[in-house]
């Protein structure tokens, strides 16, 4: 499925495609999380089926021996997998059933970058993969996931929708 101008927008979203349209509600949707206001992030959706997060890693962060706690890890490494997936999606809030993630490399504090990438799916369950880069260009680490429709609409959920401000 396609995203298209019905389900992507509100009719006072601005121009653009009805893409660009569902794309930057999504952006819109991330940020107005109330878990995101824990953390120095920016989400970004590129295109169908991709999605870029800048993390600025922090020592609020650190696990008892100085570095970036694995929940750090998940959290930057599920949200990019999840909005590359949803980018598919117009209608419906995805989500995750599954994620599988490995450790490569500690990190510290910087600018982190994590990249997701859809891989499969079109119906009702969705796979995408994602990468975490360090500002070094390491890979710290590398997650594939799997994520289903639910039953809660785009539309109904507040920070989907145009922004008034």
């Amino acid at each position: 499925m396609k995203p298209h101008d019905s389900a992507a927008a509100s009719p006072d979203a601005g121009s653009g495609t009805g893409a660009d349209l569902h794309y930057r509600a999504l952006e819109r949707l991330y940020r107005s999380a109330p878990v995101n206001a824990l953390f120095e992030s920016r989400l970004h959706i590129e295109g169908e089926g991709s999605a870029r997060l800048i993390f600025d890693v922090t020592e609020s962060c650190y696990h008892a021996a100085g570095a970036a706690h694995g929940t750090i890890y998940f959290k930057m490494l599920d949200d990019a997998a999840f909005y590359a997936a949803n980018t598919l999606v117009t209608d419906r809030f995805l989500l995750t059933t599954s994620f599988n993630l490995h450790f490569t490399k500690p990190v510290r504090s910087g600018r982190v970058i994590a990249e997701g990438k859809w891989i499969s799916g079109r119906r009702r369950v969705y796979v995408a993969e994602s990468r975490l880069i360090d500002e070094e260009g390491d890979e710290i680490g590398r997650g594939t996931g799997t994520f289903m429709r639910s039953g809660i609409l785009l539309s109904g959920l507040p920070g989907y929708i145009a922004d008034h401000s």
